[in-house]
Order: structure tokens, then C-alpha cells, then sequence
């Protein structure tokens, strides 16, 4: 996949570097993001505040890929078919016109007197224009929202340190395999509501079956995965699947694997799994009286969630911030840890006190396989009735020791799909699979792939971008 990238961004480069030659620009300023957006401003005679739509959702999609079409045109694309080419499949046509001697730069398309200059190729009045290169805005951006990739913000705090409040991602479609739409009728770039008025942004009259395109790979144990939250089945939502609210957390389990978790270590078949590298364990931190300095506290990233005593914290960190804080003169002890084993919290998955799991201990449990036939118990049916009444679309009524699927009397189950086992990097603050249990195939988006911009809100003006985690591979 990475070289898949590469041979991507090389390819696309190469043609933008050639097309600014052409031009009479200097080929490297195409490889310095926005300034080369500024460049194609000046080549297509756009003002250089249009910059300012593309840190603006919504309308940053819409500008950006105007002002591509006006940069193709600039070449002499006037046709659909030639822009269409241009968003669609740019690496490939933009090495193209890069390199054949017939695409030349014929000036600046937004300029006065180059309409009239190629009135026989420009029949178009400037509304019908307009209003097509917004509506095949809209058409290419969903396209590329749908089936390659998609930028997302993370929200919350459950996959710190590994991704922050604030990291701004793109997500691949194409390496598990694009879904196609199941809620085809629905607003463009709005989710499940309406910005505003907060009303549903799509129409649920129309859903069509779930089917994914073939992807580049199976989604694998340590993936950083975007999903759509299960329980938007419940109510107050009953939200369909692909209008489920976004979620992003790492694949723990795949199909068919037995999951373990002991004192908040994954074991997957009997085997101890690595730990995130910044993932964010519960410490329990003790001082010698002295209050901890705020700024260490900052810049260590530990995030203080209860202060027992006068000398006694519950803190979330990393490894490498647990041996720096250790090693602070006023710090007396840092020790790691866990909810007691054996103990039964209610909250986790699957809610029954048969299964004294917590966050930090549970199982043994095996996540269904499509195909995987269970036995059906009053062991096993706690565990897997939401996955075979709530994903699997089947009515499940328990009377008595009976089990009863669709007005049958059921022994045994066979899954029609597989499932995943998600958990956050921040283990103590993260709702995941331990909470509401397993990830249906059909509610994968895609993986993860780097964080195209960071920002601390927390922070001063002049310090909110974190410059070290702009274009970060995430892993």
C-alpha cells in the first residue's frame, strides 16, 4: 500500500510539475502544498483570498476543485469528459498533459478576454458554466468521498497519544474495498444531520443492500479503523448503517479470533499482542505532597482524571511520560493500573452477570466468523443475540432454556458476516467494543492512512498548529 502511495503522489506531482513549466513557472513550486494551490490561482487568475475557502469545511471541497477545473482549462480542458479525467483519475491524465507537446498553456482562464479568445471552444454563458462546474463539484467530490478517500477530525480523546484531539486524517476507502451507499438519497457532504437546523440529512424510503467493492487488503490486527457506531441502531437514532455516527479505533480481533484481556493486555489465540506504541494506560501517581507542575503535565500529555488524596492521582499517559514523570524528584511512585480480575462491571459487553468482566479483564470470547456456526446457550446467546438479532436482521425471543430465531426453535447459529474487535489507544477513556461488543463487516469505512493538519485549540494563537504531526503516517 505505501508504494502504492508513493507511485501516486510521484506520478500526480510530476504532471503538475511539468504543466507549471509549461507556464513558465519553476517545476518545484509545484511540491509545496498551498503554495502551489497559490500558484494555480496566479496561472488561472483567481484572487489569492480564495485561499482562505480551503480551511473552511464544505466549501473548501467545492473551491478546491473549482479551481482545479480553472487550472486544466488554463491548458485548454474545456470539455466534461477532459475534467472529469482531470478529478477523477489525475494521475494518470496529469503526467499526460504533461508531457505531450499539443498541451500548452493558452493563459489565464478566469482573465478577462480569454473566453473571447476561445469563444469556439467556449460556447457556454458564464451562469451555465458556473452552475455545471459547481454541480460536477459536488458529483466528483462525492465520488471521491465515497469510493477513495475522505478527510475526518478527530473528536475525542480515546486513541491519544496516537491520534489527538484536533489531528485531521484521510481515510482510504480503497484498502478494505469502498462500500457503495446504502442511503443513496441523502445531502451532499452532511453525514446523518443537517448543519444548523439539525434535521436528518438523508431519506431512509430507499435503501439498497450492502455490498463492498474489492479492496487492496482484509482489515488486519493493529489497523487504525474508521466504523460506523453500532449502537446508532438503538434508539433514539435507528440510524441506517452507513449514517451511523463515524467512529475510529484500533482492530484488536479479527474474525474467528479468541480475545482475552488481561490486566489491559490483549492476548489474540493464547498470544500476548504488542501495545500501542502511544497508547495511554491508567497510572496511579503518588507525590510527596508537592502539586504537580501544570506545564509537565502539558508537555508530557498526562491527562490527570481524579485526585484521591492530597498526595494520590489517577493519571493517563504514556510508557515513555510514566519514566519521565517517575524520574521528577517530587513524584514518589508511579505504578500502572488495572480494575481488579474476576470483577463485574455492568457497563461492559455483555452486560450480564454471568461474565465478571471490566474494562480491564475479559474474556475468553470469539469473534464471529462469517460462516462460523455457534452452539446457542444460555452461555453463549448473552453474548452473540444483538449480532444475530440487531446486524443479522433476525427476530430472537428467549422462553424459558429455548431459543427461538424467526419462529424456530434454534440449537445452533450460523454468522452471515464477519465481525471486528475494536478498542481505543486510551485505554481508560475510550468507548469501544468492551462497551457494546463487536463491529459488523458492513459498518467498515476504511483505514486510517496519515494527519494532513493538527490543531490545539487549547493552546494560544500562535501555538495551535502542531507543525511535528502535519502529513504523519498514523500506525
Amino acid at each position: 500500500m505505501v508504494y502504492a502511495v508513493v507511485a501516486f503522489v510521484v506520478l500526480l506531482l510530476t504532471g503538475c510539475w511539468k504543466l507549471f513549466q509549461k507556464a513558465g513557472r519553476a517545476g518545484w513550486e509545484a511540491l509545496i502544498p498551498f503554495y502551489s494551490t497559490y500558484i494555480m490561482l496566479k496561472l488561472t487568475g483567481r484572487p489569492a483570498w480564495w485561499l482562505f475557502w480551503l480551511f473552511i469545511p464544505v466549501f473548501n471541497v467545492i473551491v478546491g476543485i473549482g479551481i482545479y477545473i480553472d487550472f486544466v482549462k488554463s491548458y485548454g480542458k474545456f470539455t466534461i469528459r477532459q475534467q472529469a479525467a482531470a478529478i477523477l483519475l489525475p494521475v494518470l491524465f496529469l503526467p499526460k498533459w504533461g508531457f505531450e507537446k499539443r498541451t500548452q498553456y493558452l493563459g489565464q482562464s478566469a482573465s478577462i478576454g480569454f473566453k473571447e479568445k476561445h469563444q469556439e471552444k467556449l460556447v457556454k454563458s458564464p451562469a451555465r458554466e458556473w452552475t455545471e462546474a459547481i454541480l460536477f463539484a459536488i458529483v466528483a467530490a462525492t465520488l471521491i468521498r465515497t469510493f477513495f478517500i475522505e478527510a475526518y477530525v478527530i473528536p475525542t480523546g480515546s486513541m491519544e497519544s496516537s491520534l489527538l484531539i484536533g489531528d485531521y486524517l484521510f481515510v482510504s476507502k480503497v484498502n478494505y474495498g469502498p462500500r457503495t451507499p446504502i442511503t443513496p438519497v441523502s445531502f451532499p457532504f452532511a453525514h446523518h444531520t443537517m448543519p444548523l437546523i439539525n434535521t436528518k440529512a438523508y431519506w431512509d424510503g430507499i435503501k439498497l443492500p450492502y455490498f463492498r467493492l474489492p479492496g487492496l487488503s482484509d482489515v488486519k490486527k493493529g489497523d487504525v479503523v474508521v466504523f460506523n457506531y453500532p449502537m446508532d441502531a438503538d434508539s433514539p437514532y435507528y440510524r441506517p448503517v452507513d449514517k451511523r455516527e463515524n467512529f475510529i479505533k484500533r482492530c484488536q480481533a479479527t474474525p474467528g479470533d479468541a480475545l482475552r484481556i488481561i490486566n489491559a493486555q490483549v492476548y489474540i489465540n493464547s498470544k500476548k499482542m504488542p501495545n500501542p506504541t502511544d497508547g495511554q494506560p491508567a497510572y496511579i501517581v503518588q507525590t510527596n505532597g508537592t502539586s504537580i507542575d501544570s506545564l509537565v503535565l502539558r508537555e508530557l500529555h498526562i491527562d490527570v482524571r481524579a485526585q484521591y488524596d492530597g498526595n494520590n492521582y489517577e493519571m493517563l499517559m504514556t510508557r515513555q511520560s510514566a519514566k519521565k514523570l517517575n524520574a521528577d524528584p517530587n513524584i514518589k511512585s508511579v505504578t500502572e493500573y488495572f480494575q481488579p480480575l474476576y470483577t463485574y462491571d455492568p457497563q461492559i459487553f455483555p452486560h450480564d452477570s454471568q461474565f465478571k468482566w471490566n474494562v480491564d479483564n475479559l474474556g475468553p470470547i470469539i469473534i464471529p466468523k462469517k460462516g462460523w456456526t455457534v452452539t446457542l446457550d444460555n452461555l453463549t446467546i448473552p453474548v452473540y443475540k444483538r449480532a444475530i438479532e440487531v446486524y443479522e436482521y433476525n427476530k430472537v425471543k428467549i422462553s424459558g432454556n429455548d431459543i427461538i430465531i424467526n419462529g424456530k426453535k434454534a440449537a445452533t447459529y450460523t454468522f452471515k458476516q464477519d465481525y471486528y474487535w475494536m478498542m481505543g489507544d486510551n485505554r481508560h477513556n475510550s468507548e469501544d467494543s468492551r462497551f457494546w461488543g463487536f463491529v459488523p463487516e458492513d459498518h467498515i469505512v476504511g483505514k486510517a492512512l496519515f494527519i494532513w493538519m493538527s490543531t490545539d485549540e487549547t493552546a494560544d494563537f500562535l501555538h495551535q498548529t502542531r507543525w511535528r504531526r502535519i502529513f504523519k503516517w498514523i500506525k
